[in-house]
This record gives structure tokens, C-alpha cells and sequence, in this order.
């Protein structure tokens, strides 16, 4: 079975190939990622085909889903504080790029779309747990543009007969999360001041809550719906009602790490969503036998990957010549990838 994902350099990405290698029905994993947020050195140990480039090149989807099975579409510019900065790159990679994926999906008769939303789509819908029949309140340029995709994989799947899966996420962490940019998620931030020594910056009075979900615990499911087959005409929450305070969180920390973290308190900011937390029953009529990993286990699997990746930042793309970027190919026998300096 080949299996593109898009957006496979990023830290979902990166994560779902792994778990996709280990799966005995993929044969194939091609990724396509134009490496604006992802890092290739994500998928330096993995037998993956990388194709350079963006979701909004028809040309380059039709290359590449050609032969597919399943499309899992996780390439997106995320952040609410980025959209709010520039609206317009946001709605053109997640919403047009997803209308892209899902119109070369259809060209190749790919049997399986599966990709992600976000929980950022509810917005300021008061109700806890969120359940997906909830009127969508976004409060962001990025909920508006994941909206608009899950929006669309529905139609495709109402008009063409698709198979689509949406997904909304949920505050997703783990290993491989960025760190060292101006957009980086709230854990990877906390972390990365703990190890460093530095105070965990807290948006707001910290009670704010977050339903934390770990990446193998996502990806786990992903891999399941692409061996399964799964699809549906509705959206699904992935994550598993874990609701947490930041405060909570940071005290977590402090226990793992055995010593107490200062806090800064700063403003709180625009677009960010007070309270969050998924109704699960959807997803496990879905896949009853998924296992989420409890939120401790997470969190030390992540510090420990953290602690050796944090101390110094790596350099941004723009700052890496040209010939540093390589692009790997190999098939799945063999695990030493070959590599040459093109896109393939």
C-alpha cells in the first residue's frame, strides 16, 4: 500500500511516518513537505521518498499521489498567533491547499483522505466536553481556515464519493516538536524554558485549560484508519478528554524534573481559546481498541527526547546553504536511505 503524506517533515509528520514504517501494510511512504515549518532532519533515518515542494502545486500532487492508496493531508501553516499576524498565507495553505490535496485525491482515484483539523474551530462555544455537533465559533484567521477545509473533504465526500476522515486535534505534543521560533505550541515552550533554565512565560493567569493529547497517540490512530480503511461523513475529535490547566501542567513538570519552575505572567492573547477539552465517543466507536498514552508517560517521553535536542537552537531553513538540503529516496527493505542533492 503507498501512503503520501503531506507536510511528513513536520512533527505529526515526522512521528506518522515512523509509525507508518512499522506498519506490515505500508510498503510505500512518499512525503511531500516544501520544509517551511518542517525540518529534514526529521526524516533522516527514514526509508521515505521526499518530495520538495508545496500542496498548492498541482503538478506536484499529481506526481506524486499517483499509485495512492491513502493521502494523509497534515501539511498546514499552523498557529493562532500566526494567522493573526498575516491571515492570508494561513487561508491559502489550509484552506486552498486542502481543496488542492482533495481535487488530486479525485484526479487519481485515491480511495482514503485523511486529515487534520483543529479544535481551535470551536472557538468560544462555552460547552465542555466539546462534542463535534457543536456550532463551530471560531475566533481566528487559522480556526476559519481549518473550518473551511474540513468543510470541504465533506463535500468531497458528499458530491464525489470520497473517503475522507477529518480530524480535529487537540494540543497535540511529543518529541520533535519546534521549539525555536516565534510560533512555537505552549509544551514545547515550557520545556524548553526548564531545561534552560529560563521562566515558562504563561499568557494570562495560567487556569486556562488544554485537553494535552501525545503524538504516538494520534499517530497510532492515524495508522489504524489507513490499514482500516476508516472514513466517515463527519468530523472526529482525536484526543481523549485529558482536560489540564496550564498551572496543573507546569507543576507536572516540576515533579518530573524535581525542582520548582519560575512563571511569567504576560497578556493574555488574541485568539487564544480559554477552555478545551474533546468528547471522545465518536472516536472510540471508531477505533475501540486505541490506547492513549497517559499524560505522565507523555511528558516524560518528551522531556527525555527534549533534553537532547533543546541546548542549542538548530539554524532556521533560511539559514542553511543550499547544499545542506538533501532529499533521501530508498524502499521500505532497506533502512540507509540513498540520498541525492534534487528533489526526486
Amino acid at each position: 500500500m503507498k501512503v503520501v503524506v503531506t507536510g511528513g517533515a513536520g512533527f505529526i509528520g515526522a512521528n506518522l511516518v515512523r509509525a507508518l514504517d512499522e506498519a506490515p501494510q505500508v510498503t510505500d511512504v512518499v512525503v511531500v513537505d516544501d520544509l517551511s515549518t518542517g525540518r529534514l532532519d526529521n526524516l533522516h533515518d527514514q526509508p521515505v521518498r521526499l518530495r520538495l515542494g508545496t500542496v498548492l502545486d498541482p503538478d506536484l500532487l499529481d506526481e506524486t499521489f499517483a499509485g495512492a492508496a491513502s493521502v494523509v493531508h497534515l501539511g498546514a501553516l499552523g498557529s493562532v498567533p500566526r494567522s493573526i499576524d498575516r491571515p492570508l498565507p494561513s487561508h491559502h495553505v489550509n484552506a486552498t491547499g486542502t481543496l488542492m490535496v482533495l481535487e488530486a485525491a479525485r484526479r487519481h482515484h485515491v480511495q482514503q483522505v485523511i486529515l487534520s483539523s483543529s479544535s481551535s474551530v470551536y472557538g468560544m462555544n462555552p460547552v465542555l466536553p466539546r462534542d463535534e455537533g457543536l456550532r463551530p465559533v471560531p475566533v481566528s484567521p487559522y480556526a476559519v481556515s481549518k473550518l473551511a477545509a474540513e468543510a470541504y473533504a465533506l463535500a468531497y465526500a458528499t458530491c464525489y464519493g470520497l473517503g475522507v476522515l477529518p480530524f480535529r486535534l487537540f494540543n497535540v505534543y511529543g518529541p520533535r516538536q519546534a521549539t525555536h521560533h516565534a510560533y512555537a505550541a505552549v509544551l514545547p515552550r515550557f520545556v524548553t524554558a526548564a531545561l534552560t533554565g529560563e521562566p515558562l512565560r504563561v499568557h494570562g493567569d495560567g487556569r486556562q485549560t488544554r485537553d494535552f493529547t501525545f503524538v504516538g497517540s494520534v499517530t497510532s490512530v492515524i495508522v489504524d484508519a489507513v490499514v482500516r480503511r476508516v472514513s466517515t461523513t463527519d468530523v472526529v475529535n482525536l484526543a481523549f478528554g485529558a482536560r489540564i490547566s496550564l498551572l496543573d501542567m507546569i507543576a507536572e513538570l516540576e515533579d518530573i524534573m524535581g525542582r520548582p519552575l519560575p512563571v511569567a505572567h504576560e497578556a493574555p492573547r488574541p485568539g487564544d481559546v480559554r477552555d478545551s477539552q474533546a468528547d471522545c465517543t465518536r472516536l472510540r466507536e471508531l477505533f475501540p481498541a486505541v490506547r492513549p498514552v497517559p499524560l505522565r508517560t507523555g511528558l516524560e517521553r518528551t522531556v527525555s527526547w527534549m533534553a537532547g535536542h533543546v541546548r542549542a537552537p538548530r539554524p532556521s531553513r533560511g539559514a542553511a546553504p543550499f547544499h545542506q538540503v538533501e532529499h533521501c529516496e530508498s524502499n521500505k527493505s532497506s533502512h540507509r536511505p540513498t540520498c541525492c542533492p534534487r528533489a526526486l
